[in-house]
């Protein structure tokens, strides 16, 4: 049955689905500060080097990305009474919060390059056992083709709503202190320890964790089993798909302020207008929610790629100053923002079922924690890139206005993601897993589990 009416039959409650989605808020309470205020504050309220900052966020990143695979191999092994992917969120969200209190209220006042880079180690490994094993568990909540994609939707919408807030967190302190960068830390480090234990137990308890299967494959070595995971066709395509739309997307992120700033001309509106967009991401999740449905998810994908290619390019055609044709763009990308994130990562559960049903092992753990290493490389790629590019071409911010690298500035700003999610679009065009292809592989998968013997007690 692959009607859209089918897909209404036995759903968990949308609250259920965004109280699941609820970590959200004390992850994004720390990791958008990471990526944006603390290197800054650390290095003029701390005094360390930048040198020194930019090597420690560097190596803090690396274990991440080497962590993901690791935690989502284990958690797909485990077997514990409280839950496979439940068991590691709980035991994650106390290291993630240690973590956090750590970064942001060093002890003593102080903190140098060692303490920072072991306050990293606690940070990341936390958030890998939250994040990794929540991505599988919200993948496994449901067989349904168009089902699964709601449950995601959901998770977008909660996690905008918290980048939203993690951004307007750092600008309300500016009005209230402006620059004082240790009082700017408490205030995003106080939301996040205030928001993470009923976060967490949001998480914890809001949908039941499905039993795994009845039938499970010989545990592999962690090496074969990477290896096995990452020559699945299907899924290298995936990943290069949400590697080049993550790539677009943190072009534009990395760069918005300098383009709005110094190529538009426009400084008071950047802080406000890069807000703006998040606000408009909100509506994005339930619009591509139904464009999914009557599309299919890959085919949705491609539009929503396609669509910010076009919005990217038509920055090309604002003059600077021009700030009504730059408002419309910034709500269009809104809109069509996160779009093909949102399908990209309902379609990993798709492609895990199609790994099981020929492997006859459960590696959806394994499959979106490597998801996951894909979203981390491509941000990692899009600072190392479009920062040095802008730089090569002449954008100098210290000239601000008067840079001559202005146009080379713009060129980047726009043309970089758009080329990224073209490349997006290209990489899912025609992608062979679709709604009636996976309800043959679940129907594989059911009768395959029912025949299995019952599992020892």
């Amino acid at each position: 049955m692959s009607t859209v009416h089918s897909q209404n039959e036995n759903r968990l409650a949308g609250w259920r689905l965004a109280g699941l989605a609820g970590v959200a808020f004390p992850l994004a309470g720390v990791g958008l500060p990471l990526a944006v205020h603390l290197p800054s504050i650390y290095a003029q309220d701390f005094g360390l080097p930048l040198a020194a900052i930019g090597a420690v966020f560097l190596f803090g990143r690396l274990w991440d990305m080497l962590s993901d695979p690791l935690i989502g191999l284990l958690s797909d092994r485990a077997r514990p009474a409280f839950g496979r992917r439940r068991s590691f969120i709980a035991a994650g969200a106390p290291l993630f919060g240690l973590g956090a209190a750590l970064l942001f209220f060093p002890p003593g006042g102080t903190i140098n390059a060692l303490t920072l880079g072991a306050v990293l180690f606690v940070v990341y490994l936390g958030w890998t056992m939250v994040q990794v094993p929540l991505l599988a568990w919200s993948g496994e909540l449901s067989a349904r083709y168009h089902e699964r994609t709601r449950i995601v939707t959901y998770q977008q919408v909660v996690t905008v709503l918290a980048t939203g807030l993690a951004l307007a967190l750092p600008t309300i302190a500016d009005q209230v202190r402006p620059g004082d960068g240790q009082f700017k830390m408490a205030i995003m480090g106080g939301w996040v320890l205030l928001t993470l234990v009923p976060a967490v137990l949001l998480t914890l308890f809001a949908v039941p964790e499905p039993s795994p299967p009845a039938r499970q494959a010989v545990n592999l070595p962690f090496a074969r089993a990477v290896a096995l995971v990452v020559s699945d066709r299907l899924l290298l395509r995936v990943l290069g798909s949400d590697f080049a739309v993550t790539l677009g997307q943190y072009i534009r992120s990395t760069l918005f302020i300098f383009f709005v700033s110094f190529y538009m001309g426009l400084p008071q509106w950047a802080s406000g207008l890069f807000l703006f967009q998040f606000v408009f991401g909100v509506f994005a999740g339930p619009i591509w929610l139904r464009i999914g449905y009557r599309l299919g998810k890959h085919r949705a994908a491609v539009l929503g790629e396609l669509a910010q290619m076009v919005i990217n390019l038509g920055l090309l055609a604002v003059p600077p100053g021009s700030l009504a044709p730059l408002v419309v763009l910034t709500v269009a990308q809104g809109l069509a923002q996160n779009s093909g994130n949102l399908m990209l990562r309902s379609i990993v559960a798709d492609v895990a079922d199609k790994h099981r049903l020929e492997t006859g092992a459960d590696r959806a753990g394994l499959f979106f924690s490597v998801f996951s290493l894909s979203g981390k490389a491509a941000i990692a790629v899009a600072v190392g890139v479009a920062l040095p590019l802008i730089a090569w071409l002449g954008f100098d911010p210290r000239a601000g206005a008067a840079s001559e690298g202005l146009e080379g500035l713009k060129w980047v700003f726009a043309l970089g993601p758009a080329l990224a999610h073209g490349l997006s679009a290209a990489l899912v065009w025609g992608f062979p897993l679709d709604e009636d292809r996976h309800a043959q592989i679940r129907r594989a998968l059911q009768a395959g589990d029912e025949a299995a013997p019952a599992p020892a007690e």
